[in-house]
This record gives structure tokens, C-alpha cells and sequence, in this order.
């Protein structure tokens, strides 16, 4: 029994501390929503740095989608059978590269017999020329009809055309054969084989026999809000436009640069798509995954201080400024935050003192004692 009223008596003591305390802070008087510090109150040990005037970039951030330049179906054109499959699924090919083999005996039979035929008419035009060139002489000496000699040139014309016509169907045989190894037409991953040795593919077929995609370089797809479009516009323009892709889960980023940026705004949204060409060497980037992209526009002079240093109240966003031992409210504008840093379009000015750490008893007008070396002095 006494160990319970013993809690309630301390229970009952917290709460009026409590009640005293939010008393005091709500009766002080208070700058930029933060209390003002009593007189003779005791210093407020802080860690501070100086604002700094440095080169800082200017960054969009957006989310991305890795897109391939390239992307090639394989296909067959001939209607055989699959004979030989020279690639793992999944492995890299590069440009050239024998990917199928189809079943060719039927082809090189048909060429051997156009070989034959195209030998024939060499022979029978060989033959017509020499009729053609002996009655010239007959002719000349009025030997024979001139009829026997015009018969003998239309007979060699004949021949020529018969002998071309079948050379163009020996060239066609040949690029038909030529279909029956498949070549890879670009480099990159190509996909698992969708039919393997044994199947018979069709010109016809609807689904590939396998998919090439370029991945490297890539492109990276993004889209910004259609109010910095004229930055990133003037950044190209300069050649000072850079990009970051950042795959989650990697701590290496992928580096390239702005490549185009879409001709329409879209109207529904305000956006606008950009498209980023990244080298993509080592094939960090992987076709369809998403991305964070940091598009660095430019650089500028600023001043900037820890991110930690600005506090945010209802009017607001503020630093306290350390100056002759006593801190003070100074209301600042923030341009962005860079990393751990705040660039600041105005309120601070460079080599001022800004508070960093200590907030928690810190009021305006408050004594304070920096603890530890000053940060940037």
C-alpha cells in the first residue's frame, strides 16, 4: 500500500513538472517561434561551423527507366530444321556471330544443278559465237544468205539471256543458302532459345527463335517537370549537362549524358521525356530497371552550411547564428540540399557561425559555449 501511493505521489510530481515547464515556454516571449531566452540564464554548450561560399551543383532528380537502343528478333527465312544452336541462353554475342544453323542440303543441291545449267549455256553461246563469226566470213565473200548469219546472232542473244537468267537464279540460290546460318546482327544479351535443334522454324513464324538487346551503351528514359525544361535546355546548350543513374542496391553509379529531350510537352501531366545515353561498359545498367537519375545542370557560387543547422518552425525555416556568445534566430531561404549540405539564397552570409548540434535548450538570444573545435573555422 505504501509503495503504491509512493508511485502516485511520484506520478503526480512529474505531471505538475510537466505542467510548470510548458507554463514557462508558452509565457515567454517567443522570435520566429522560438522562445526567447531568460536573463541570467546559464550558457548552452553547441557545436557550430562557418557558412561557406563554394562551387555547388545544380541538380534535378527524377526516376528513370533503363530502355535498350537496340532490340533484334531472330527469325528464320527459310522453312528447315534446326541442325546446330552455337549460343548459351542468356550469354553475350557479339555482331557476327553464328547463332543457327539450318538443315542446307536442299539448297546446295539446287545450286549445283543451276551451276550445271549456267555451264550449259556457256557452252551453247560458245558454240553460237563461232557460227556467228564464220558466216560473217561467208557473207563477205558472198558464200552464203545473209539470213544464215542473222539466224546465227539471234541464236547467240538467245543463249546470252538463257545464261544470265539462270546466273541470276544461281545468285538467289546462294543468298537463300546464306539464310540458312544466322548471324547475330548486333552485339548484346541475347534471350533463351524459344525452339532448339531438331525443331523445323518457318519464314512465317510469328514468335522469334531468340531476342538480341544492345546494352551497351543504353539509354536511360526519364521525365521532368516541364518548369526546368529551359535549364536543361541551356545546359545541353553549354554542354555542361551531366547524368548519374543510380541502381538501388548498388553503391556504384552509372555516368552519361543528356542524348535528347522529346519534342512535345505532355499535356496532361507537365512533363516532358528526356533520354540519357549511358556507355554502359560494364553492364551495370540491365534493360526495364528503374533508377534514380540526377541530371547536374551546372555549378554555382553559393553559400551553403550543414543541413543539420537548419531548424524549421511555423513561420518558417531558420538558423540560430552565434555572435559575441549569444545565438540568434535568423530566418534563411533554402535554394536545395546538395548531399549533407543546404545552399542558402539568403539570411547567412559567408564566415558567419551557425549552430549545428545543442538545439534541444537553445532559445533565441540564449548564451552559448562551443564544445569540440570549430567545424570550418
Amino acid at each position: 500500500m505504501i509503495k503504491r501511493y509512493l508511485g502516485i505521489a511520484v506520478a503526480a510530481g512529474v505531471v505538475l513538472a510537466a505542467a510548470y515547464a510548458g507554463v514557462r515556454w508558452f509565457s515567454a516571449p517567443h522570435v520566429n517561434g522560438v522562445p526567447v531566452a531568460a536573463q541570467g540564464a546559464r550558457a548552452v554548450p553547441v557545436t557550430v561551423t562557418a557558412a561557406v561560399r563554394k562551387k555547388t551543383p545544380v541538380v534535378v532528380e527524377a526516376l528513370g527507366t533503363v530502355t535498350p537502343m537496340a532490340s533484334v528478333a531472330i527469325k528464320s527465312r527459310l522453312d528447315s530444321e534446326i541442325v546446330s544452336v552455337h549460343f548459351a541462353d542468356g550469354a553475350r554475342v557479339n555482331e557476327g556471330d553464328v547463332l543457327i544453323t539450318l538443315d542446307s542440303r536442299a539448297l546446295e543441291a539446287q545450286i549445283q544443278a543451276a551451276q550445271g545449267m549456267v555451264a550449259r549455256d556457256q557452252a551453247q553461246l560458245e558454240g553460237a559465237e563461232r557460227d556467228v563469226r564464220r558466216y560473217t566470213e561467208l557473207v563477205a565473200k558472198n558464200a552464203t544468205p545473209i539470213t544464215s548469219l542473222e539466224n546465227a546472232k539471234t541464236q547467240a542473244a538467245m543463249y546470252t539471256a538463257a545464261k544470265a537468267a539462270n546466273e541470276a537464279q544461281l545468285r538467289n540460290l546462294r543468298v537463300q543458302l546464306s539464310y540458312a546460318t544466322i548471324r547475330a546482327p548486333i552485339s548484346g544479351r541475347i534471350s533463351a532459345a524459344t525452339v532448339k535443334v531438331g525443331n523445323f522454324v518457318r519464314s512465317a513464324d510469328l514468335q522469334p527463335i531468340a531476342t538480341i538487346i544492345q546494352t551497351a551503351p543504353i539509354y536511360v528514359t526519364f521525365s521532368v517537370p516541364q518548369a526546368v525544361l529551359p535549364d536543361i535546355r541551356k545546359a545541353l546548350a553549354a554542354e555542361t549537362a551531366t547524368i548519374q543513374a543510380i541502381v538501388p542496391g548498388e553503391e556504384r553509379a552509372a555516368s552519361g549524358v543528356v542524348a535528347m529531350i522529346e519534342n512535345t510537352v505532355d499535356s496532361g501531366t507537365g512533363m516532358v521525356a528526356v533520354r540519357a545515353s549511358m556507355p554502359n561498359s560494364d553492364e551495370l545498367l540491365w534493360p526495364g530497371t528503374l533508377v534514380t537519375v540526377q541530371v547536374t545542370l551546372r555549378e554555382d557560387d553559393a553559400v551553403t552550411v550543414p543541413s543539420a543547422a537548419v531548424q524549421v518552425s511555423q513561420t518558417g525555416t531558420f538558423v540560430f547564428v552565434v555572435k559575441d556568445g549569444k545565438a540568434s534566430v535568423r530566418p534563411v531561404k533554402v535554394a536545395r540540399v546538395v548531399g549533407q549540405e543546404s545552399v542558402l539564397e539568403s539570411g547567412v552570409e559567408v564566415a558567419e557561425t551557425v549552430v549545428t548540434d545543442g538545439f534541444l535548450l537553445l532559445t533565441d538570444g540564449a548564451r552559448v559555449a562551443v564544445r569540440g573545435p570549430r567545424a570550418g573555422s
